[in-house]
């Protein structure tokens, strides 16, 4: 059914509340809707269970691009997941607590509706830890609770890191210590909660002044890209907190850093990927919302959500609507 209409579920944040003119999934659901499927969101607490079939309270959107009225809602109802949808995301934003740990192992029961990204594959890729399986990729990193640890991996670096929590995201909870720092305790006492939780640790890469490469791939293949460069005042690249989008492109180091993700992205079920390069180093791979598909549209020759749906439909055509996830 190589054009036949599907109805694509979207578990995220309030609809009514995102802004469209930076939000991924918003342009992932629009181009859905344009393409004739069926639309339908889920908040995460509106998921359950009967009788072991997943299930969920959800409704329509008739989406479009005008701030401030973006949205329709249709009526709620009840869908069963593995009967009236084909294509289940998992887009709720971070952070990964019990709540979303819950409402994605209730995804894992789907069994005919596909699940993007694979539940199992996001439970087990803590998007800090998960790049550490590439760690010669990445700058040299420490991961501890240990106060004393975190100061002696700090000398061997030269006196100047980066900390950051395993469970952030937006960049929240980032510092860039330095040695001479008369704070410095104290802010290794706060990130770990006074040794009762993991930070990690990197070397700082100068070379973030020039930008943080985000980097879209899709079944282990790159979309697109965009550079996110910080504000004079800032350390974070982040583009909330005042980082500037500019356009980039893919160089050998990033090919080499893409090329040794690609199996294990596809073997993990991790569909839609963001990974984050700093001056060749990969530093993140971000599986639970990875955004800049906005930012990166700028200075792409076609629209990236685009290739997302056109790969999610070649999915369904070469799989079948009623695979597993």
């Amino acid at each position: 059914m190589p054009n036949s209409r599907r109805s694509l579920a979207f578990v995220m944040d309030p609809v009514e509340s995102i802004d469209i003119r930076v939000d991924t999934t918003f342009v992932l659901m629009l181009e859905a809707q344009l393409r004739g499927h069926r639309v339908w969101v889920i908040d995460p607490g509106d998921l359950g269970v009967r009788d072991g079939r997943p299930q969920a309270r959800a409704r329509e959107v008739t989406l479009r691009r005008e701030v401030g009225n973006h949205v329709d809602l249709g009526p709620w109802q009840l869908l069963d997941l593995d009967r009236d949808t084909q294509v289940v995301w998992q887009r709720k934003d971070p952070p990964v607590d019990a709540a979303y740990t819950a409402a994605t192992q209730i995804l894992s029961l789907c069994r005919h509706s596909r699940v993007l990204n694979r539940p199992a594959g996001i439970l087990s890729a803590n998007e800090k830890l998960y790049a550490l399986h590439f760690a010669d990729l990445m700058p040299e990193t420490l991961v501890s609770r240990d106060t004393p640890a975190l100061l002696d991996f700090l000398d061997e670096l030269g006196g100047e890191m980066i900390v950051k929590p395993l469970d952030g995201k937006g960049g929240e909870g980032i510092f860039h210590v330095r040695r001479d720092d008369r704070n410095l305790t104290s802010i290794l006492e706060q990130g770990t909660a006074f040794g009762s939780r993991p930070l990690m640790a990197q070397r700082y890469l100068s070379e973030v002044r020039a930008g943080d490469k985000r980097i879209l791939l899709v079944d282990g293949d790159p979309i697109g890209a965009v550079l996110r460069i910080p504000a004079e005042h800032e350390t974070r690249a982040n583009l909330h907190v005042g980082g500037r989008a500019a356009a980039t492109r893919l160089d050998q180091a990033d090919e080499r850093i893409v090329e040794r993700l690609r199996p294990w992205l596809q073997s993990d079920g991790l569909f839609f990927v963001g990974i984050d390069v700093i001056g060749g180093y990969l530093t993140e791979v971000n599986v639970t919302s990875p955004t800049g598909v906005q930012e990166a549209n700028v200075d792409a020759p076609e629209r990236l959500e685009v290739a997302v749906l056109d790969a999610v439909e070649r999915l369904l055509n070469e799989q079948g609507d009623s695979a597993t996830s």
